[in-house]
Protein backbone atom coordinates (compact mmCIF):
# COMPACT_ATOMS: atom_id res chain seq x y z
CA UNK A 1 0.00 0.00 0.00
CA UNK A 2 1.34 2.93 -1.10
CA UNK A 3 1.72 5.92 1.97
CA UNK A 4 2.78 9.64 0.93
CA UNK A 5 4.58 11.97 3.44
CA UNK A 6 2.16 14.40 4.84
CA UNK A 7 1.63 17.30 2.66
CA UNK A 8 3.28 20.17 4.71
CA UNK A 9 6.59 17.81 4.11
CA UNK A 10 6.00 17.47 0.14
CA UNK A 11 5.28 21.07 -0.66
CA UNK A 12 8.63 21.85 1.34
CA UNK A 13 10.46 19.39 -0.95
CA UNK A 14 8.49 20.28 -4.19
CA UNK A 15 9.19 24.43 -3.23
CA UNK A 16 13.07 23.74 -3.37
CA UNK A 17 14.62 25.99 -6.14
CA UNK A 18 11.07 26.09 -7.72
CA UNK A 19 10.42 29.09 -9.68
CA UNK A 20 6.49 29.60 -9.87
CA UNK A 21 4.01 27.27 -8.67
CA UNK A 22 0.42 28.16 -10.32
CA UNK A 23 -1.77 27.92 -8.45
CA UNK A 24 -0.29 26.69 -5.03
CA UNK A 25 -3.33 26.76 -3.42
CA UNK A 26 -4.38 24.02 -6.33
CA UNK A 27 -1.44 21.86 -5.69
CA UNK A 28 -1.75 21.93 -1.59
CA UNK A 29 -5.45 20.68 -2.68
CA UNK A 30 -4.36 18.05 -5.00
CA UNK A 31 -1.92 16.20 -2.70
CA UNK A 32 -4.29 16.52 0.06
CA UNK A 33 -6.56 14.43 -2.21
CA UNK A 34 -3.66 12.01 -3.03
CA UNK A 35 -2.82 11.38 0.32
CA UNK A 36 -6.70 10.35 1.54
CA UNK A 37 -7.55 8.93 -1.72
CA UNK A 38 -3.83 6.76 -1.28
CA UNK A 39 -3.61 7.67 -5.12
CA UNK A 40 -0.15 9.52 -6.80
CA UNK A 41 -0.62 12.24 -8.87
CA UNK A 42 0.48 12.30 -12.75
CA UNK A 43 3.44 14.86 -12.94
CA UNK A 44 3.84 15.18 -16.55
CA UNK A 45 7.24 16.64 -18.43
CA UNK A 46 7.15 16.98 -22.04
CA UNK A 47 10.59 16.73 -24.08
CA UNK A 48 10.81 17.38 -27.51
CA UNK A 49 14.05 15.67 -28.70
CA UNK A 50 15.27 18.04 -31.21
CA UNK A 51 19.37 17.12 -29.93
CA UNK A 52 20.56 14.08 -28.74
CA UNK A 53 22.46 15.10 -25.55
CA UNK A 54 21.19 16.62 -22.66
CA UNK A 55 23.23 18.94 -20.14
CA UNK A 56 22.86 20.38 -16.41
CA UNK A 57 20.37 22.88 -17.63
CA UNK A 58 18.05 19.91 -18.41
CA UNK A 59 18.81 18.10 -15.33
CA UNK A 60 17.03 20.85 -13.44
CA UNK A 61 13.40 19.66 -13.99
CA UNK A 62 13.95 16.04 -14.61
CA UNK A 63 15.53 16.57 -11.02
CA UNK A 64 12.20 18.16 -9.90
CA UNK A 65 10.47 14.68 -11.65
CA UNK A 66 12.59 12.88 -9.52
CA UNK A 67 11.68 14.37 -6.63
CA UNK A 68 7.92 14.31 -6.94
CA UNK A 69 9.11 10.32 -7.90
CA UNK A 70 10.43 10.28 -4.55
CA UNK A 71 7.72 11.38 -3.53
CA UNK A 72 5.31 8.45 -4.26
CA UNK A 73 4.10 9.98 -7.66
CA UNK A 74 3.67 8.79 -11.32
CA UNK A 75 6.43 10.80 -13.22
CA UNK A 76 5.39 10.40 -16.49
CA UNK A 77 8.00 11.70 -19.30
CA UNK A 78 6.29 12.81 -22.85
CA UNK A 79 8.49 12.38 -25.80
CA UNK A 80 7.63 14.58 -28.32
CA UNK A 81 9.00 12.78 -31.37
CA UNK A 82 5.52 14.06 -33.09
CA UNK A 83 5.97 17.29 -31.54
CA UNK A 84 9.31 17.56 -32.70
CA UNK A 85 8.16 17.83 -36.25
CA UNK A 86 6.45 21.24 -35.81
CA UNK A 87 9.61 22.55 -33.66
CA UNK A 88 9.09 24.39 -30.19
CA UNK A 89 8.80 28.31 -30.97
CA UNK A 90 8.96 29.10 -27.45
CA UNK A 91 12.19 31.58 -26.72
CA UNK A 92 13.09 32.00 -30.63
CA UNK A 93 13.14 34.89 -33.01
CA UNK A 94 12.82 32.95 -35.83
CA UNK A 95 10.60 29.46 -37.18
CA UNK A 96 12.59 26.25 -35.72
CA UNK A 97 13.58 24.27 -38.31
CA UNK A 98 11.44 20.80 -37.59
CA UNK A 99 13.04 17.33 -37.69
CA UNK A 100 12.19 14.35 -39.37
CA UNK A 101 10.23 11.41 -37.31
CA UNK A 102 13.35 8.95 -37.46
CA UNK A 103 15.90 11.86 -36.60
CA UNK A 104 13.01 12.65 -33.49
CA UNK A 105 13.09 8.92 -32.58
CA UNK A 106 16.49 8.75 -32.89
CA UNK A 107 17.46 11.45 -30.28
CA UNK A 108 14.42 10.20 -27.94
CA UNK A 109 16.01 7.24 -27.46
CA UNK A 110 19.79 9.16 -26.42
CA UNK A 111 17.27 11.23 -24.06
CA UNK A 112 15.93 8.34 -22.40
CA UNK A 113 19.30 6.83 -21.73
CA UNK A 114 20.99 9.99 -20.58
CA UNK A 115 17.22 10.95 -18.31
CA UNK A 116 17.70 7.28 -16.48
CA UNK A 117 20.53 9.08 -14.99
CA UNK A 118 18.17 11.41 -13.07
CA UNK A 119 14.75 9.20 -12.99
CA UNK A 120 13.86 5.70 -11.98
CA UNK A 121 13.92 3.53 -14.84
CA UNK A 122 11.29 0.35 -13.30
CA UNK A 123 8.70 4.00 -12.22
CA UNK A 124 8.85 6.27 -14.75
CA UNK A 125 6.07 6.04 -17.27
CA UNK A 126 7.66 6.95 -20.70
CA UNK A 127 5.18 7.52 -23.58
CA UNK A 128 5.26 8.93 -27.06
CA UNK A 129 3.01 12.17 -28.12
CA UNK A 130 2.59 10.16 -31.92
CA UNK A 131 0.54 7.85 -29.41
CA UNK A 132 -2.73 9.87 -29.96
CA UNK A 133 -1.34 13.33 -31.91
CA UNK A 134 -0.59 11.12 -34.79
CA UNK A 135 -4.45 9.74 -34.72
CA UNK A 136 -5.92 12.87 -35.07
CA UNK A 137 -7.20 13.99 -38.32
CA UNK A 138 -8.12 17.29 -39.51
CA UNK A 139 -11.52 17.52 -38.01
CA UNK A 140 -9.80 17.20 -34.94
CA UNK A 141 -7.33 19.82 -35.36
CA UNK A 142 -10.16 22.44 -36.29
CA UNK A 143 -12.09 21.18 -33.16
CA UNK A 144 -9.10 21.89 -31.39
CA UNK A 145 -8.23 25.32 -32.99
CA UNK A 146 -11.34 26.93 -32.49
CA UNK A 147 -11.11 26.19 -28.60
CA UNK A 148 -8.05 28.69 -28.65
CA UNK A 149 -7.55 32.22 -29.96
CA UNK A 150 -5.01 34.49 -32.27
CA UNK A 151 -5.28 36.85 -29.78
CA UNK A 152 -4.50 34.72 -26.60
CA UNK A 153 -1.56 33.22 -28.70
CA UNK A 154 -0.17 37.10 -29.42
CA UNK A 155 -0.21 37.25 -25.79
CA UNK A 156 3.14 34.60 -25.78
CA UNK A 157 6.17 37.35 -25.47
CA UNK A 158 7.63 35.67 -28.88
CA UNK A 159 5.32 35.77 -30.88
CA UNK A 160 4.58 39.13 -29.84
CA UNK A 161 8.13 40.21 -30.71
CA UNK A 162 8.02 38.70 -33.90
CA UNK A 163 4.87 39.99 -34.77
CA UNK A 164 5.44 43.21 -34.09
CA UNK A 165 8.50 43.02 -35.53
CA UNK A 166 7.24 41.89 -39.16
CA UNK A 167 9.05 38.35 -38.54
CA UNK A 168 7.30 35.40 -40.01
CA UNK A 169 5.16 33.46 -37.74
CA UNK A 170 4.17 29.95 -39.80
CA UNK A 171 0.54 29.17 -38.51
CA UNK A 172 1.94 25.37 -37.85
CA UNK A 173 3.92 27.59 -34.63
CA UNK A 174 0.30 28.31 -33.51
CA UNK A 175 -0.05 24.52 -33.06
CA UNK A 176 2.06 23.95 -30.77
CA UNK A 177 0.80 25.07 -27.52
CA UNK A 178 -2.27 23.08 -28.25
CA UNK A 179 -0.59 20.14 -29.20
CA UNK A 180 1.28 20.28 -26.14
CA UNK A 181 -2.04 20.84 -24.15
CA UNK A 182 -3.32 17.92 -25.94
CA UNK A 183 -0.48 15.32 -24.28
CA UNK A 184 -2.12 16.66 -20.70
CA UNK A 185 -5.55 15.65 -21.59
CA UNK A 186 -4.02 12.25 -22.71
CA UNK A 187 -2.66 11.22 -19.73
CA UNK A 188 -4.83 13.36 -17.70
CA UNK A 189 -2.17 15.76 -16.21
CA UNK A 190 -2.42 17.03 -12.82
CA UNK A 191 1.06 18.61 -12.57
CA UNK A 192 3.07 19.88 -15.80
CA UNK A 193 6.83 20.56 -15.29
CA UNK A 194 8.78 23.15 -17.59
CA UNK A 195 11.30 25.91 -17.38
CA UNK A 196 9.99 29.65 -16.84
CA UNK A 197 10.42 30.21 -20.92
CA UNK A 198 8.10 27.59 -21.02
CA UNK A 199 4.99 29.30 -18.95
CA UNK A 200 2.76 30.12 -21.82
CA UNK A 201 2.91 26.37 -23.21
CA UNK A 202 2.05 25.04 -19.88
CA UNK A 203 -0.55 27.46 -19.28
CA UNK A 204 -2.81 26.80 -22.31
CA UNK A 205 -2.83 22.91 -21.06
CA UNK A 206 -4.91 24.28 -18.14
CA UNK A 207 -6.92 26.02 -20.54
CA UNK A 208 -7.36 22.88 -23.17
CA UNK A 209 -7.89 20.29 -19.98
CA UNK A 210 -10.72 22.57 -19.03
CA UNK A 211 -12.30 22.26 -22.62
CA UNK A 212 -12.07 18.44 -22.54
CA UNK A 213 -14.18 18.66 -18.87
CA UNK A 214 -10.87 17.75 -16.49
CA UNK A 215 -9.67 19.47 -13.56
CA UNK A 216 -6.64 21.92 -15.24
CA UNK A 217 -3.05 20.55 -14.14
CA UNK A 218 -0.77 23.09 -11.96
CA UNK A 219 2.05 24.69 -13.32
CA UNK A 220 5.34 23.97 -11.65
CA UNK A 221 8.51 26.40 -13.59
CA UNK A 222 12.22 25.48 -12.69
CA UNK A 223 14.73 28.45 -13.66
CA UNK A 224 17.11 28.37 -16.33
CA UNK A 225 20.04 27.50 -15.35
CA UNK A 226 23.04 30.13 -16.44
CA UNK A 227 25.75 28.65 -18.48
CA UNK A 228 29.82 28.09 -17.08
CA UNK A 229 29.55 31.72 -18.25
CA UNK A 230 27.63 33.26 -16.70
CA UNK A 231 25.56 35.20 -18.78
CA UNK A 232 23.55 33.23 -21.23
CA UNK A 233 21.44 30.37 -20.32
CA UNK A 234 23.09 26.63 -20.51
CA UNK A 235 23.40 25.34 -24.05
CA UNK A 236 25.59 24.32 -26.36
CA UNK A 237 25.22 26.36 -28.99
CA UNK A 238 26.92 29.33 -26.12
CA UNK A 239 29.39 26.18 -25.64
CA UNK A 240 29.25 26.97 -21.93
CA UNK A 241 27.21 24.02 -20.80
CA UNK A 242 28.18 20.79 -18.81
CA UNK A 243 27.04 17.61 -20.57
CA UNK A 244 25.36 14.44 -18.32
CA UNK A 245 27.28 12.49 -20.76
CA UNK A 246 30.43 14.68 -20.14
CA UNK A 247 34.03 12.90 -19.08
CA UNK A 248 34.56 12.61 -15.61
CA UNK A 249 37.66 15.08 -16.40
CA UNK A 250 35.27 17.80 -18.29
CA UNK A 251 32.35 17.75 -15.53
CA UNK A 252 34.89 18.52 -13.06
CA UNK A 253 36.89 21.36 -14.89
CA UNK A 254 34.39 23.00 -16.64
CA UNK A 255 32.22 23.07 -12.63
CA UNK A 256 35.75 25.07 -11.52
CA UNK A 257 35.37 27.46 -14.19
CA UNK A 258 31.98 28.92 -13.32
CA UNK A 259 31.91 32.37 -11.99
CA UNK A 260 31.34 32.14 -7.88
CA UNK A 261 27.45 33.77 -8.20
CA UNK A 262 26.90 30.37 -9.79
CA UNK A 263 28.29 28.55 -6.82
CA UNK A 264 24.80 28.59 -4.43
CA UNK A 265 22.22 28.47 -7.31
CA UNK A 266 24.31 25.17 -9.10
CA UNK A 267 24.20 23.08 -5.38
CA UNK A 268 20.38 23.73 -5.19
CA UNK A 269 19.21 23.48 -8.64
CA UNK A 270 21.54 20.44 -9.79
CA UNK A 271 22.74 18.35 -6.76
CA UNK A 272 20.54 16.33 -4.26
CA UNK A 273 21.90 18.51 -0.90
CA UNK A 274 19.40 18.65 1.88
CA UNK A 275 18.35 21.85 2.96
CA UNK A 276 20.48 22.30 6.32
CA UNK A 277 23.71 21.52 3.62
CA UNK A 278 22.41 24.41 1.49
CA UNK A 279 22.01 26.84 4.46
CA UNK A 280 25.94 25.58 5.30
CA UNK A 281 26.62 26.64 1.84
CA UNK A 282 24.78 29.76 1.78
CA UNK A 283 27.14 30.80 5.33
CA UNK A 284 30.03 29.70 3.65
CA UNK A 285 29.90 32.15 0.63
CA UNK A 286 29.09 34.38 3.04
CA UNK A 287 31.98 33.77 5.31
CA UNK A 288 34.92 35.85 3.66
CA UNK A 289 37.65 33.29 5.48
CA UNK A 290 36.06 30.61 2.67
CA UNK A 291 37.38 30.69 -0.50
CA UNK A 292 34.89 30.05 -2.59
CA UNK A 293 37.18 27.60 -5.37
CA UNK A 294 36.78 24.99 -2.34
CA UNK A 295 32.93 25.19 -2.80
CA UNK A 296 33.18 24.88 -6.67
CA UNK A 297 35.78 21.47 -5.64
CA UNK A 298 32.89 20.37 -3.52
CA UNK A 299 30.38 20.70 -6.19
CA UNK A 300 32.37 19.11 -8.85
CA UNK A 301 33.14 16.61 -6.81
CA UNK A 302 29.52 15.80 -6.57
CA UNK A 303 28.33 16.06 -9.83
CA UNK A 304 30.88 13.77 -11.40
CA UNK A 305 29.75 11.28 -8.25
CA UNK A 306 26.39 11.41 -9.39
CA UNK A 307 26.54 11.01 -12.93
CA UNK A 308 29.75 8.94 -12.81
CA UNK A 309 31.02 7.28 -9.61
CA UNK A 310 32.60 8.26 -6.14
CA UNK A 311 36.46 7.09 -7.38
CA UNK A 312 35.84 9.10 -10.79
CA UNK A 313 35.18 11.90 -8.65
CA UNK A 314 38.66 11.63 -6.59
CA UNK A 315 40.13 10.48 -9.71
CA UNK A 316 38.94 13.51 -11.44
CA UNK A 317 40.17 16.18 -8.83
CA UNK A 318 43.99 14.38 -8.52
CA UNK A 319 43.86 14.70 -12.36
CA UNK A 320 42.72 18.43 -12.62
CA UNK A 321 45.33 19.18 -9.83
CA UNK A 322 47.99 17.38 -11.80
CA UNK A 323 47.54 19.59 -14.84
CA UNK A 324 46.66 23.08 -13.48
CA UNK A 325 48.46 23.10 -10.14
CA UNK A 326 51.13 21.36 -10.57
CA UNK A 327 51.26 21.61 -14.84
CA UNK A 328 51.96 18.40 -15.58
CA UNK A 329 50.19 16.34 -18.34
CA UNK A 330 47.25 13.48 -17.96
CA UNK A 331 48.43 9.93 -17.53
CA UNK A 332 46.44 8.58 -20.03
CA UNK A 333 46.17 11.16 -23.39
CA UNK A 334 45.21 9.90 -27.05
CA UNK A 335 47.95 9.24 -29.44
CA UNK A 336 47.92 10.59 -32.94
CA UNK A 337 49.99 8.90 -35.91
CA UNK A 338 51.26 11.47 -38.50
CA UNK A 339 52.71 10.17 -41.89
CA UNK A 340 56.73 10.56 -42.55
CA UNK A 341 55.48 13.31 -44.93
CA UNK A 342 54.64 15.43 -42.50
CA UNK A 343 57.04 15.12 -40.12
CA UNK A 344 57.42 18.92 -40.30
CA UNK A 345 54.04 20.61 -40.01
CA UNK A 346 52.84 24.06 -39.82
CA UNK A 347 51.23 24.43 -36.21
CA UNK A 348 47.96 25.88 -37.53
CA UNK A 349 48.13 22.97 -40.00
CA UNK A 350 48.64 20.55 -36.94
CA UNK A 351 46.08 21.80 -34.99
CA UNK A 352 43.23 20.65 -37.79
CA UNK A 353 44.77 17.98 -38.57
CA UNK A 354 43.84 16.51 -35.00
CA UNK A 355 40.86 18.45 -34.72
CA UNK A 356 41.44 20.43 -31.59
CA UNK A 357 39.71 23.16 -33.65
CA UNK A 358 36.12 23.80 -35.72
CA UNK A 359 38.45 26.39 -37.67
CA UNK A 360 41.64 27.43 -39.02
CA UNK A 361 40.15 31.29 -37.72
CA UNK A 362 39.75 30.02 -34.38
CA UNK A 363 43.26 27.95 -34.34
CA UNK A 364 44.83 31.03 -35.16
CA UNK A 365 43.00 33.15 -32.37
CA UNK A 366 44.02 30.02 -29.70
CA UNK A 367 47.81 30.66 -30.74
CA UNK A 368 47.96 34.84 -30.52
CA UNK A 369 46.22 34.03 -27.11
CA UNK A 370 48.85 31.71 -25.92
CA UNK A 371 46.54 28.66 -25.34
CA UNK A 372 48.86 26.35 -27.31
CA UNK A 373 51.94 24.78 -26.27
CA UNK A 374 54.45 21.34 -27.71
CA UNK A 375 55.94 19.96 -24.40
CA UNK A 376 54.86 22.60 -22.03
CA UNK A 377 56.58 25.16 -24.62
CA UNK A 378 54.16 28.01 -25.89
CA UNK A 379 53.80 28.44 -29.44
CA UNK A 380 52.87 32.01 -30.26
CA UNK A 381 53.96 32.47 -34.48
CA UNK A 382 51.21 31.09 -36.28
CA UNK A 383 53.93 30.31 -38.81
CA UNK A 384 56.18 28.49 -36.90
CA UNK A 385 56.77 24.62 -38.39
CA UNK A 386 56.60 21.89 -35.14
CA UNK A 387 58.76 18.87 -36.13
CA UNK A 388 58.02 15.77 -35.27
CA UNK A 389 61.11 14.09 -34.32
CA UNK A 390 60.15 12.05 -31.82
CA UNK A 391 57.20 11.84 -29.43
CA UNK A 392 55.86 14.99 -28.77
CA UNK A 393 52.50 16.30 -27.11
CA UNK A 394 50.40 18.93 -28.11
CA UNK A 395 48.24 21.03 -25.93
CA UNK A 396 45.58 23.13 -26.69
CA UNK A 397 43.35 25.02 -24.65
CA UNK A 398 42.81 23.95 -21.11
CA UNK A 399 42.17 20.56 -21.56
CA UNK A 400 42.67 19.40 -24.97
CA UNK A 401 46.07 17.16 -24.79
CA UNK A 402 47.21 14.53 -28.01
CA UNK A 403 51.09 12.58 -28.19
CA UNK A 404 52.08 12.95 -31.31
CA UNK A 405 54.31 10.49 -33.20
CA UNK A 406 55.82 9.11 -36.58
CA UNK A 407 54.11 6.09 -38.52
Amino acid sequence: MQKFPPVKEQIEIIKRGTADIIPEEELVGKLENSVKSNKPLNIKLGCDPTRPDLHLGHSVVLRKLAQFQQLGHQAILIVGDFTAMIGDPSGRNATRPPLTFEESQRNAQSYWEQASKILDKEKTRIVNNSKWLSKMNFEDVIKLASKFTVARMLERDDFFKRYKNGIPISVHEFLYPLAQAMDSVAIESDVELGGTDQTFNLLVGRDIQREYGQEPQVILTMPLLIGTDGTEKMSKSYDNYIGINDSPQNIFGKTLSIPDELIYPYFELTTDLSLDELKEIKENLDNQSVNPRDLKRKLAKKLVAMYHSEKAAEEAEKEFDKIFIKKGVPDNIPEFKLSGAEKEINIIDLIMKVNFAPSRGEARRLILQGGVSIDGNKISNIKENIVIDKEKILKVGKRKFIKLMLE
